[in-house]
Parts: C-alpha cells; structure tokens; sequence
C-alpha cells in the first residue's frame, strides 16, 4: 500500500485503502498484520487505522487476535451462502419501499447508471459494468430511506469480492447481468413496487446459485436460500 495523502478526510482514505488491500489480495487472506506496521505503510497514525478494522471486522473481513494482531479472514462457500441470504432478506424488501420513495432525481440516476451498465457491456468493461451494478443497486437501498443500508449491502458485496470470483463469463455474459438490471428499472419507472421487489429477488437469488455452485465445483452443495422469501410476500 501507499501512504495517503495529508487531507481532513484521512478515516475515509485509510478504510478505503485498507478495503482495496483486503479485497485485492494485497494483505492475504490469512495473514496477520500489526495496526502499526499497516499504519507505517500507509504514512498515518495507528488511530485511524484501528478504527479502519474495527469497521471491516465488523463486516467479516478481518479479525483482532488478542495481542497478535489482525487477520485477514478467507470468505468461505458458507460465507457466501450467509452473505446472499442476507441480501435477499434486505434488498428486495428495500427496492419494494424504493419505489415508492423515489423522486425524480434519484429516478434520473437510476436510468444514468444503468445506461453505463449497458454501455460498459458492449465494450466488455467488466469492471466498469460491475461499478455501474453497485450504484444500481446502491441508489435503489439510499432511496428506500435507510442510510446504514447501502453501506450494510456494499459490506456484503466486498466479501464475495474479497474471494476474487464472479458469475461473469463463467456463468453468464455481461449482457445477461443487464438484462436483470433491464427487468428491475422497467418495474421501478412502471411503479409497479411488488413486481421490481421481485425482480430484485430473482436477480440476487439466481446470481447467489450460479455463483455458489461454481466455487462449489461442481460438488453438491447443501444450499437453502428459500427462509427468506417472507421478505417479499405479496398482498392482497
């Protein structure tokens, strides 16, 4: 890692820089790590540091070991499972109150960044497209009005990013990610809550099974995602 830049906002650069390592790989998956020798490395004081893993061990990525240090956890298949779970609990629920929620501005970002979805596709950005999906995503929780939210999902998604694996081209084409994220947008301008909170669902819960069983190898994997479909229950 490089040191950071002298700025007010060094909390922010420090767990961002810190984020970036662990899901990189840069501090390994495994390894432990003294507050000051990462603090050295990144030119600041051991206290924003600290602060930095208190948040990321509080998002399963690292761990404090009692006088030893800090570990980079490994995210394991049941992590995934846990993480998936937990989206499924809580986006298709949040998209349902989104759309009733948003207003205009959040609507004309929603359809920006989808278009960069789209547009990064056809020129086979991976990665651009997968920044694109995480503000899609991300617009939809900050508009359902729960600040903790988007920021509790982003969690989730670096921990399968830590693992360094994605349904992209292994499982589907990016084309076929777009097309989910077509599906969800068309019910949000429709106002159709019920529907796009179900579209949400089928789009977390298709990529949590093509992801799970590839890492799984094509070995059976006990797998059951199906308790938290309450979160998106239809009403008469």
């Amino acid at each position: 890692m490089k040191p950071l830049r002298e700025t007010t906002s060094v909390n922010a650069q420090v767990l961002s820089a810190l984020r970036a390592a662990v899901i990189s790989g840069e501090l390994a998956p495994g390894s432990l790590y003294s507050v000051q020798t990462l603090a050295t490395q990144l030119g600041v004081s051991r206290t924003p540091v600290r602060e930095a893993l208190i948040k990321l061990a509080q998002q399963g990525m690292v761990r404090f070991e009692r006088n030893r240090g800090v570990r980079v956890l490994l995210t394991s298949l049941h992590d995934l499972e846990e993480v998936f779970a937990l989206r499924l609990l809580l986006e298709p629920a949040a998209t349902r109150r989104a759309v009733d929620r948003l207003d205009a501005a959040q609507l004309k970002e929603l359809r920006r960044t989808f278009a960069h979805m789209e547009k990064a596709a056809k020129s086979d950005d991976e990665f651009t497209m997968f920044e694109h999906d995480r503000r899609f995503h991300r617009v939809l929780l900050e508009a359902a009005g729960n600040a903790r939210l988007a920021g509790i999902v982003d969690g989730l998604r670096d921990m399968v990013l830590r693992r360094g694996v994605s349904t992209a081209r292994e499982s589907r084409s990016l084309d076929d990610i777009v097309a989910e994220h077509r599906v969800i947008l068309d019910l949000v301008e429709d106002g159709d809550a019920v529907g796009a909170a179900e579209a949400m669902r089928a789009h977390v819960e298709h990529t949590a099974a093509l992801l799970i069983a590839q890492e799984a190898g094509g070995e059976p994997v006990d797998v059951d995602l199906s308790w938290t479909t309450g979160a998106v229950m239809r009403t008469n």
